[in-house]
């Protein structure tokens, strides 16, 4: 879907990016992160050429993008950005038509997939249509973001950093809109973030950076797992263990052999429980809160395993 290949974008003798060779997969949510500086925002605007690199090739499709129109490439893309970046004076139906209308697209049609996107990302158009911008949350206006974003029906989605000017419940709140999102209409998303935890959350893989060169290239679990050197593992932080941890289920910890028990003699109603679909790090922080054990309950609520810290510390994932 997206190939960078030696990716190259040089201000004056600066380089920004050194040699970017990027393979994005169709469906693939991929976050960028490292420091500030480190050129993740000039890699995604590479990519819709919003930035010219210097040198290198952008195969989207299999097809070299800096041949392409880029007006043209632009439209073909949907792009978010913090604070949503709304145009104050239309209202969120106007503003989720902007790119069809530029696009051609007839009134009716216009208006029908704008009302379907306010549906999809939680906003009921015969509530918030007529709204202006400024009647809005900061969340709400983030939603009317990807619902632009989305009317076109790209195949692509840049996001940079577009959940960091709002608060915390805010924020995971939209990360789970987006990622409820993603299974409806499976996009190829490129996602900038700063916070290592949205980064782990939300990407199918993630490529950490650090002046202007991807250090790594992963799967959230194996960069939280593996990390390449001492300043990825710095990155990530001393939590990276837990972080890893909510990247899983109860259900994979007793996937691995552990945990099992005689199913004899059981009684739910003494027990302390928990799902087997539920998340490792609750479990875990339920464990370390003082309960000695566990009960595992699978779809049926009926027992199939026991988990302690033992089973954690011993490695369980």
């Amino acid at each position: 879907m997206i190939h960078l290949k030696n990716i190259v974008k040089q201000y004056g003798n600066t380089s920004a990016l050194k040699q970017i060779n990027l393979e994005i997969r169709n469906g693939e949510l991929v976050t960028l992160i490292g420091p500030s500086g480190c050129g993740k925002s000039t890699l995604l605007r590479v990519i819709n050429r919003m930035i010219e690199p210097t040198s290198g090739e952008i195969l989207i499709h299999g097809e070299n993008a800096l041949n392409l129109d880029p007006v043209k490439l632009r439209r073909s893309i949907g792009y978010v950005i913090q604070n949503a970046g709304l145009f104050p004076h239309l209202t969120v139906e106007k503003n989720v038509e902007i790119v069809t209308e530029l696009l051609g697209w007839d009134k009716a049609k216009r208006k029908q997939r704008a009302q379907e996107l306010l549906h999809v990302v939680g906003l009921a158009p015969e509530k918030f249509a007529h709204r202006y911008p400024k009647e809005l949350s900061g969340g709400q206006q983030q939603r009317v973001g990807i619902a632009r974003a989305l009317a076109a029906d790209p195949a692509i989605l840049l996001m940079d950093e577009p959940f960091s000017a709002v608060d915390p419940i805010t924020r995971e709140q939209l990360q789970a809109e987006l990622l409820a999102i993603q299974t409806q209409v499976k996009k190829t998303i490129v996602f900038v973030t700063h916070d290592i935890h949205e980064a782990v959350r939300l990407g199918d893989k993630v490529a950490l950076m650090q002046e202007g060169e991807i250090v790594q290239f992963d799967t959230p679990d194996q960069i939280l797992k593996s990390p390449k050197n001492d300043f990825v593992a710095q990155f990530l932080g001393q939590e990276r263990e837990l972080q890893r941890l909510s990247l899983h289920l109860v259900g994979d910890i007793i996937q691995q052999g552990h945990g099992f028990f005689d199913l004899e003699q059981v009684n739910i109603n003494q027990e302390h429980t928990i799902s087997i679909k539920a998340n490792a790090r609750n479990a875990l922080s339920k464990l370390l809160s003082g309960v000695p054990s566990l009960l595992v309950l699978d779809d049926d609520e009926k027992p199939i395993a026991r988990v302690s810290v033992h089973d954690f510390i011993r490695g369980a994932l």
